[in-house]
């Protein structure tokens, strides 16, 4: 049993479009104390190789729901822009992406962690909470 008074999060991207994890995808975090109350901007980061977000800011004690904002947009047009160098027979004119950002909100208690993996496409993606 945990004695933290607050939560914790933290989150990685996969690509399953390429089966990798997708590296400098911008991600923002914010908390609020009820889900009335305003959000608060609490900073963010940047994935890394592993797709991962080491240095997400903390979470105020009296949190009560996250929201995790991802930045996909940018990360797929360079992923295009890097594939239509390499193979420039194959350009496509259409959007890199469908989701230009992706939302996550949730709800969290005292002293619980919180990961949550971004399964990420072009065209779709999908979270849930890991351990």
């Amino acid at each position: 049993m945990s004695t933290s008074t607050t939560a914790s999060v933290s989150t990685h991207i996969l690509d399953t479009s390429a089966g990798r994890p997708a590296e400098g995808v911008a991600v923002r975090l914010a908390a609020r104390p009820g889900r009335d109350a305003d959000w608060q901007a609490l900073g963010g980061s940047a994935t890394d190789a592993d797709g991962r977000c080491k240095d997400l800011p903390a979470l105020p004690e009296d949190t009560t729901h996250v929201r995790l904002d991802f930045a996909v947009e940018p990360y797929f047009e360079k992923k295009q822009a890097d594939a239509q160098q390499d193979a420039p027979a194959n350009r496509d004119s259409g959007p890199a992406v469908f989701f230009p950002e992706v939302a996550i909100t949730f709800a969290v208690v005292p002293g619980e962690h919180y990961h949550v993996p971004l399964l990420l496409n072009p065209f779709g993606y999908s979270v849930y909470r890991g351990s």
